[in-house]
């Protein structure tokens, strides 16, 4: 059968480092740490006392103090993002066929936050059973979506994906799958994550995955870096729409750029660590390149899982030169969570957001706070060091791997009619 073609047709971003696309971007091409001393909870006794938080964000502003309380921050994040992306979009909901647009969105963890709380309470408590009738709908990963359907009545298929950190990348590659199989015309896609709290930085800090570069928080996020110690926490969500190109054609929308293939594996290796020769990585570019019907010489830019870990950079460069080749020192790399922290479920749709808008202004995202080169790496494979880059994108892509061993892959390219 012949697929039909996605693009994307509105964006919307709540970031550690800017609470709407402009100001993301901006902040993205100018080189922004997000990370900074956490704010929202005593830190005196956890070994990473920073993170890269959403800042000025006022949630009963935005939903009313009685809508707020009942939703986790998670899904505050979501209805935010999503607000921004629906206006960008020029959606009229009333003049679309709402049965036939879905949301699919990507969250790890879901409401940490407000389980962390209940609990808290419970354990404070005289044993008897005082939980908030919010509680379990506060708390499931599955009700952001269910809140953004139900804001804008819409009726299509509607299910969260979680994959760890490749959750909002799974929810792309969904979303992207039923618009070109013909089953909708329009999905509300995305993620959201809200983890800097006691029990997120905690668990974190346990599993010793946190960098606890605590005297300086802003230039803790060293993606390929010799001295990183580890990734930087980070929170938000990304929204993106995806839509039917003749739909979209049909009510004048405006077009940032075509999605054009998505991969999925696993490494079937470890519970947390990358496999150590980085093979599921390496399957996953190559199945979204083929999806896409690319060869590796069409890509110009990869939006780099990047965490800063010290096992995950090398492994994710093994499998770029595996499937890139020679093509590596064409290629541009850059890892963005070394501005943004690692924001987990939300990480892949912030990144795709960065990845189409290089596609769109032509301009590479740096990875900051790059010092030491780590002999480790190729000399010659350019990792968009500290400033950003201007070349022609015409293709990129945006990788997400997951605890649990989890990989996912998007590609988006230049839209030409």
């Amino acid at each position: 059968m012949e697929f039909k073609r996605v693009v994307v047709t509105g964006l919307g971003a709540l970031t550690p480092i800017g609470n709407s696309v402009p100001e993301y971007w901006d902040s993205l091409i100018n080189g922004v740490s997000g990370a900074a001393l956490i704010k929202s909870f005593d830190t005196t006794n956890f070994k990473t006392k920073f993170a890269c938080e959403v800042k000025n964000f006022d949630a009963d502003a935005f939903l009313g103090r009685k809508d707020a309380r009942k939703l986790d921050p998670f899904v505050q994040y979501a209805l935010f993002s999503t607000e921004e992306a629906v206006k960008d979009a020029g959606l009229d909901f009333e003049k679309l066929n709402t049965n036939r647009i879905g949301v699919i969105w990507g969250s790890g963890i879901g409401g940490l936050k407000t389980f962390l709380d209940e609990v808290v309470n419970f354990a404070k408590g005289d044993g008897t059973p005082r939980f908030n009738p919010f509680f379990i709908p506060k708390m499931i990963a599955d009700i952001a979506p269910g809140h953004i359907s139900i804001k804008y009545c819409l009726r299509g298929p509607n299910f969260t994906t979680a994959s760890a950190c490749a959750s909002s990348n799974n929810s792309l590659i969904d979303s992207f799958n039923y618009i070109r199989l013909g089953k909708a015309d329009m999905f509300i896609s995305g993620g959201s994550e809200a983890i800097i709290n006691e029990a997120g930085i905690g668990g974190f800090n346990a599993m010793h995955a946190l960098s606890t570069r605590n005297d300086d928080p802003a230039t803790a996020s060293r993606p390929f870096d010799l001295d990183r110690d580890g990734f930087v926490a980070g929170e938000g969500a990304g929204t993106i729409i995806l839509e039917e190109l003749e739909h979209a054609k049909a009510r004048g929308a405006k077009i940032y750029a075509e999605m054009i293939g998505g991969g999925m594996s696993a490494d079937a290796y470890h519970m947390t660590a990358p496999h150590p020769d980085g093979l599921g990585a390496a399957l996953v570019m190559k199945a979204a390149l083929e999806d896409a019907g690319l060869k590796p010489s069409d890509i110009d830019y990869v939006n780099v899982h990047g965490t800063s870990t010290p096992i995950g950079d090398p492994q994710e460069v093994k499998a770029i030169q595996d499937t890139f080749g020679d093509d590596v020192y064409r290629i541009n790399i850059s890892s963005t969570k070394s501005m943004t922290g690692h924001l987990l479920g939300a990480a892949g749709a912030i990144e795709a957001i960065a990845a189409i808008l290089a596609t769109k202004n032509d301009i590479i995202p740096p990875t900051i706070n790059h010092f030491t080169d780590d002999p480790a790496f190729d000399p010659k494979i350019n990792f968009t060091f500290n400033t950003a880059q201007k070349r022609v994108v015409r293709i990129a892509q945006s990788n997400g791997f997951g605890f649990g061993g989890h990989n996912a892959s998007v590609i988006f390219k230049k839209y030409e009619d």
